[in-house]
């Protein structure tokens, strides 16, 4: 895959949506407590923007799943490197996702944390590409459907690179 590439959304979207994504999770959660779990490293720089937009009690994990390495398309193996710290049991989860496409990897997740604890497990994904859709997995809060192309910027990489662009952009061949 060739580094042209053409953008899709600007950093000015990206954080427009970010905010309102906020303020419905603000509403959603009003009175409780949430942990928020962000899924390395693509969602790392979207969970930051979108936690400063929270303005209810939460903690904040990370957790570190690899479902691609360094190819273009997702692959059946899910290895599971990093869990969370933060006891769970009892929790209100929100699961931070950069992309969702297959849905493989987060119905993994979802069923690995619901054994965890008596709480929700919430999805917010920034990406959602439902064509590629394997997985029947339902997104409680999705940023944007998008659905075709390789994706990069904002923390979406193709083999590690790309993360640090401000805009999403489409990778061409």
């Amino acid at each position: 895959m060739t580094s042209s590439r053409k953008k899709i959304l600007s950093a000015e979207s990206i954080q427009k949506r970010v905010k309102e994504l906020g303020r419905e999770i603000n509403h959603d959660f009003q009175g409780k407590e949430l942990l928020v779990i962000g899924i390395l490293n693509g969602a790392f720089i979207f969970l930051a923007d979108l936690v400063r937009q929270i303005d209810i009690p939460l903690q904040i994990d990370f957790i570190r799943v690899a479902s691609y390495g360094s190819s273009s398309e997702s692959c059946q193996t899910i290895k599971f490197t990093k869990d969370v710290e933060i006891p769970i049991e009892n929790q209100e989860i929100l699961l931070v996702e950069d992309i969702i496409d297959t849905g493989r990897t987060m119905a993994w997740l979802q069923e690995h944390f619901q054994q965890q604890t008596s709480g929700n497990i919430h999805i917010c994904a920034l990406i959602n590409k439902k064509e590629r859709r394997h997985q029947k997995i339902k997104i409680d809060y999705s940023g944007f459907d998008i659905p075709k192309g390789f994706l990069v910027g904002y923390g979406l990489d193709f083999a590690e690179q790309f993360r640090h662009y401000q805009d999403i952009f489409h990778l061409e061949e």
